[in-house]
């Protein structure tokens, strides 16, 4: 007899979602869904308003990330506005961006991903959360954990007005200068969060690498998949989030594709599903074959792991060193395992604190000015950035008065939406059989969706503060009396 498996709600990540795993007659996985329950339409309710108002409009769709929209939504009025920013307000864009880097990645390390490392992907699941990593590591590391991202986030209040909703980008530069004071505090931030990348990846290498288990399940089939992978580079090919061209490699990890923003949507498009409320992208030079992998198939990677593939190297030294490092143990490029996605991302971690350092050591950056007014009438303008979760795309079409007709928003989880349905696909038919499930089981599931990082408030961008909701209300017998429901 056939059943379902349900796990509902899906945990640790931005967002909502559930997994629907089908069984056949043989306790066998016929088919696992991830779904996303949440309505998209955070394009629609732009439309009507005035384009400058896109970077604190797009920075409400998602508390974790709030960053990258204010960022992407920026850069996007700087196309719009033909208007190219002063160096010093480059510079300053991209350190806040780092800064914001490091404390996300930092995040999702400690609090979201690295439980399942830390504390075990087997162990009660109400251990596997910040405090059983407490409990692992010890409260003092515990305390620097907590203590660097104070910090940070402090200094993206300093330079933003807001951490959560920046107040900080405008067409043509940033809204405020900053002082030798401010440069200083960058600097002893930035010196501090290389020391901590540096602690982190030791972290990782102490519990996970040095951990046969855990080095078996990142090296495990059952979390690989061969497909494209794409990053913004620089103009050396190394990894660079804030600005430069969009690089596509083959699963053999050559070229395929490099482009600007501006031409997104010539290789980019999505494809939909009637169980989802996320929309499946793909390369349309090659086209859609289905949640498939291999080079016929348009299915591609965006995030840590798909960067470091993407690219030729890092721009720092330290994070040079991690990244040959990475690549030599994990056996040449590129790396298809999807779990090797938190190992990538504590490398991209001290990547981003060396950059912070040096450009906060960057005389300029207390240059006065940083901005170029706009004189040009607006009309169609893109900005792409990456999200720490993969590349992110802000397009915006305006009429004469610079008011929004027309917002498409192509973000990282949408990027990876096929692959993350075709890794819990594999892993529930990799770890289900005969029909044995356990709570350790359906949990390590669901990392394979989790190693990305995914924001489905993002991908789906909902308008927070509801959710799709069952209240079920059993008796004794466990017969359900009542059921309270709300669609919306």
């Amino acid at each position: 007899m056939s059943r379902t498996i349900s796990i509902d709600p899906i945990t640790r990540l931005e967002g909502h979602g559930k997994i629907d795993i089908f069984l056949d007659d043989k306790g066998e996985v016929e088919r696992a869904y991830l779904q996303v329950p949440e309505l998209r339409g955070f394009e629609k309710f732009a439309e009507g308003r005035p384009a400058e108002d896109m970077p604190q409009i797009t920075s409400r769709i998602c508390g974790v990330c709030p960053t990258a929209h204010h960022m992407a939504a920026t850069k996007a009025l700087d196309d719009l506005y033909r208007v190219d920013p002063p160096p010093a307000a480059k510079k300053i864009r991209e350190m806040v961006y780092n800064v914001f880097f490091v404390e996300d990645h930092a995040l999702h390390f400690f609090f979201l991903g690295g439980p399942d490392f830390i504390v075990g992907p087997t162990a009660p699941k109400g251990e596997r959360n910040i405090l059983g990593v407490l409990g692992k590591v010890g409260l003092e590391i515990g305390k620097e954990v907590i203590g660097l991202r104070k910090q940070l986030r402090e200094l993206i209040t300093l330079a933003g007005g807001k951490v959560i909703h920046p107040v900080f980008g405008l067409p043509g530069g940033i809204s405020k200068s900053l002082s030798r004071v401010d440069q200083e505090k960058f600097i002893a931030a930035g010196e501090h969060a290389v020391k901590f990348g540096q602690f982190a990846l030791g972290v990782f290498n102490d519990v996970v690498l040095k951990n046969p288990k855990y080095v078996e399940s990142i090296l495990s089939d059952i979390y690989s998949h061969k497909t494209y992978y794409m990053g913004l580079v620089d103009s050396n090919n190394r990894v660079n989030f804030y600005d430069g061209q969009i690089r596509v490699v083959y699963p053999d990890g050559k070229e395929f594709l490099k482009f600007g923003a501006q031409d997104y949507l010539k290789h980019v498009t999505e494809h939909v599903e009637p169980w989802s409320y996320i929309k499946f992208c793909y390369l349309k030079d090659v086209g859609w074959k289905g949640f498939e992998e291999g080079p016929d198939s348009g299915v591609y990677c965006v995030a840590p792991l798909a960067r470091l593939n993407a690219a030729d190297g890092m721009a720092t030294p330290l994070a040079q060193q991690a990244y040959e490092q990475f690549f030599s143990t994990l056996g040449g490029k590129p790396v298809h395992h999807t779990l090797a996605n938190h190992w990538a991302r504590l490398i991209e971690l001290l990547y981003a604190a060396e950059r912070t350092l040096e450009l906060a050591k960057d005389p300029e950056i207390i240059n006065p000015n940083v901005r170029t007014i706009p004189t040009e009438i607006p009309k169609e303008g893109v900005g792409v950035v990456e999200a720490p979760r993969g590349t992110l795309f802000h397009h915006y079409q305006t009429d004469e008065r610079g008011v929004i007709t027309k917002a498409n928003l192509i973000v990282a989880t949408q990027n990876n939406a096929a692959r993350i349905a075709m890794s819990v696909d594999k892993a529930a038919r990799g770890m289900i059989k005969k029909g044995n499930v356990d709570d350790g089981i359906l949990n390590m599931i669901e990392m394979a969706f989790r190693a990305y990082d995914p924001c489905h408030g993002c991908a789906t961008h909902a308008l927070p503060g509801q959710m799709p909701l069952i209240v079920s209300v059993y008796n004794h017998r466990r017969e359900i009396i009542r059921e309270i429901k709300r669609d919306s």
